[in-house]
């Protein structure tokens, strides 16, 4: 039978561990978060293009290759297009896309789902400009146009780097982002 003498020792030691076993889980959780992050960053400083995904008007998704700029402290990532692509009206019906990078040894990847936004301040093309597109954009005041891609979540496996999915449904590790939804 437990007095209260017995039992007040017993009640503090488990109060005393509570914080620390969560605190120590989050930070674990942190860690993870950062390692993926940190190599879904190399993957993608590593590869020349990506893949852009968007959904046209009937749902069905479309995909094509671009060459994308590094992603930002942030994970954003900006790409160019012509004002006229098809990708365009399909960012302005819906922003959801996802950009997929395939690892230079082909032994992972990177998915990132986000929200695209069609940007054209002409200080904001400037900074964002490769020389090589100029033959693609002959006007390019009128002509280019850049997509910025905001994460609201990626996916990473990279089997060189020890990163794999779940072994029985294959579902890749994932870092969750705040989305302005939830700033």
């Amino acid at each position: 039978m437990f007095t209260r003498d017995k039992l007040l020792p017993s009640v503090l030691i488990i109060l005393f561990l509570i914080p620390s076993l969560v605190f120590s889980q989050n930070t674990s959780s942190d860690s993870f978060d950062n390692k993926l992050i940190g190599v879904a960053r190399e993957i993608m400083a590593s590869v020349r293009t990506c893949a852009l995904i968007t959904l046209d008007q009937t749902g069905r998704p479309r995909v094509r290759t671009m060459d994308p700029f590094p992603p930002d402290n942030n994970l954003v990532v900006w790409l160019g297009t012509n004002t006229k692509s098809r990708k365009v009206d399909q960012i302005k019906n819906d922003p959801r896309v996802t950009l997929y990078y395939l690892d230079n040894d082909n032994s992972g990847y990177v998915i990132i789902y986000g929200i695209a936004e069609l940007v054209n301040p002409q200080d904001e093309k400037e900074e964002r400009w490769k020389d090589e597109w100029a033959a693609f954009y002959p006007n390019k005041a009128d002509d280019y146009l850049l997509i910025k891609v905001s994460p609201e979540w990626l996916e990473v496996i990279s089997e060189s780097r020890g990163i794999i999915g779940d072994s029985v449904t294959w579902k890749p590790p994932m870092v969750f982002f705040k989305t302005t939804e939830n700033r």
